[in-house]
């Protein structure tokens, strides 16, 4: 497949087939995740690869996600991470400042790109994954479970494996939407938003699983109507966080 058409036909994976993957394996998908574009070439981040099963478990309670941990080959935390920097500052006598709000924006942008990399070198050995966002869900908890130090925080967990079916690919917002021209444009979104909500409901009624009625911008209005995870601020504050 080509470039282009793996990035295509990417869709989220949530019952694999249970066969591990091997640290080779895992080894050099990192290789190629550390290829990413880094911010001042901080490298802000780092990976927790879950390989004892009762913290892969737990992983999965905490994020309320469990099922996706039960068959996965491999389960990640994917972590923002100043505490490497500082090391890196103490070498030279320098107390370096991780909680600014630009160096949080660059440590979650840094993640971001690093994971996304990692995500297409696996769907390009066969592999399928899945975003767990629900790592935030529990953060505290999480820090704990794997000895997180201050200026490291979860920003996600991810499951990969050997898929048991591929799901069909969701469809995206047209790319109208999305791309503007010389300068933002909101009064096309009435109609355009309309056209996709179209599209998502005959999507959400002929898909193969999972049928159901529901269209785009419903369920952003219901996900966004009120404040999600109110508690990450003050666990970023505890983790040294402070977006000054």
């Amino acid at each position: 497949m080509s470039t282009k058409g793996l990035l295509r036909s990417h869709s989220s994976v949530r019952k694999y087939t249970g066969e591990a993957i091997s640290k080779e394996t895992v080894v050099d998908l990192i290789k190629s995740a550390q290829m990413a574009a880094s911010s001042h070439f901080v490298q802000a981040y780092s990976v927790v690869w879950v390989t004892d099963e009762e913290k892969k478990q737990k992983l999965g309670e905490l994020s309320k996600n469990d099922f996706q941990f039960q068959t996965a080959g491999a389960a990640f935390l994917f972590c923002v991470d100043f505490k490497r920097l500082q090391v890196a500052g103490q070498k030279h006598g320098v107390d370096i400042v991780a909680d600014s709000a630009e160096n949080v924006l660059v440590g979650i942008a840094d993640v971001g790109i690093f994971a996304q990399n990692f995500v297409i070198a696996a769907e390009d050995a066969g592999y399928g994954i899945c975003y767990i966002g629900g790592a935030r869900n529990n953060p505290q908890e999480i820090s704990e479970l794997f000895n997180l130090p201050d200026y490291v925080f979860p920003l996600f967990a991810m499951t990969i494996g050997t898929p048991t079916k591929r799901n069909e690919t969701k469809p995206r917002l047209p790319v109208e939407a999305i791309l503007h021209e010389n300068g933002y444009d909101v009064e096309k979104y009435d109609t355009l938003l309309d056209q996709y909500d179209t599209t998502m409901e005959e999507y959400y009624a002929s898909r193969s699983s999972n049928q159901k009625i529901a269209n785009w911008t419903k369920q952003m209005a219901d996900f966004l109507v009120e404040q999600r995870r109110p508690h990450i601020k003050e666990f970023l504050a505890t983790k040294g966080f402070n977006w000054k």
